[in-house]
């Protein structure tokens, strides 16, 4: 919350079209991290005040908010690799895909595909929570673990989210750290050849920090959601009778912690990476402090503090 307050401030020394991109990760994070972590403990925690809420279908609901919620958050994360892709490689498209514009139609876009994309989940899984300690918290449907259809549905979602993206992401990251390179190494010998030596460049300079960013943020998105797509493969090749065995607790317990931590460091990537929004994370941090010193009674410039009985008493200056 505080990552988004910091970046709608708009002093960070970010566009606003990335400010836009950057904003919506961290909400859609927030909310992975609200339905995923905490909503999801409730009812394992309260297990007799839920036994009976499955003629209302309350666990399907909160697994379509869940996984639309997790594909928003991976997708803002392709949507945004793709805008710098777009920023330093393609010069003609940059002035018109990369506005504030484009990147609020292409967020609402991926949240209305989101959302579409895993109504499935709704009917796939039944409407009772499944009490223990499984990577589902709802109890599927009966024939659905051993059904190639429903299988043939999972694997779609699961090359969709993450799959396909862990492809564009890599292939835009590639082609972006290409160009950089190339046009670093061209801007440097430019001007060394008409300057003579070898001088500061503020456009290469603020190339290389989108591109630091880019690569932290779609790199560390790689890295922790790696293992919990080996894990979901695994194991549903296993229901399919096509593995012999089941991947291991250890593998499960993995993969599943660092696909929710993938939603909650973004705020240390920015800090790390971006000088401007330490600077601003710092001064949003002070506000509360600031207002309250605003409304103490002992302010120096309409207080004095004699003293009373041995000890400091507030005591008003006299008019």
């Amino acid at each position: 919350m505080l990552t988004i307050v910091v970046l709608s401030r708009g002093q960070c020394g970010l566009s606003s079209n990335v400010s836009r991109y950057l904003v919506a990760m961290a909400a859609a994070d927030i909310m992975v991290v609200v339905l995923d972590v905490v909503l999801t403990q409730i009812p394992m925690t309260y297990s007799e005040h839920f036994t009976s809420l499955s003629g209302v279908h309350v666990c399907n609901i909160h697994a379509v908010l869940l996984y639309a919620a997790t594909d928003s958050s991976v997708w803002f994360t392709v949507a945004f690799t793709f805008d710098r892709f777009v920023s330093i490689c393609c010069q003609k498209l940059r002035t018109k895909y990369c506005t504030e514009r484009t990147a609020a139609v292409v967020l609402g876009t991926v949240i209305l595909l989101s959302c579409l994309k895993n109504v499935f989940w709704y009917f796939m899984l039944g409407g009772e929570y499944r009490f223990g300690y499984f990577p589902w918290f709802c109890k599927e449907r009966v024939g659905v673990l051993h059904s190639v259809v429903w299988a043939a549905i999972e694997f779609l979602h699961y090359l969709l989210t993450p799959g396909f993206p862990f492809c564009i992401i890599l292939l835009l990251n590639v082609l972006t750290t290409r160009r950089v390179l190339v046009a670093s190494r061209a801007r440097r010998r430019l001007r060394e050849s008409s300057t003579g030596e070898n001088s500061r460049d503020p456009e290469m300079e603020s190339r290389r920090k989108s591109l630091v960013l880019l690569l932290v943020i779609s790199g560390n998105f790689i890295l922790l959601w790696g293992i919990y797509m080996m894990y979901a493969i695994w194991g549903r090749l296993y229901d399919l009778e096509y593995h012999s065995s089941y991947p291991p607790n250890t593998l499960q317990k993995l993969g599943i912690m660092l696909q929710l931590l993938s939603c909650c460091t973004n705020t240390a990537l920015y800090a790390v990476t971006q000088t401007k929004f330490r600077e601003q994370l710092k001064e949003t941090a002070k506000v509360p402090f600031t207002l309250l010193a605003k409304f103490l009674p002992w302010q120096e410039d309409c207080c004095t503090f004699p003293k009373f009985h041995g000890g400091w008493w507030p005591h008003r200056k006299p008019k």
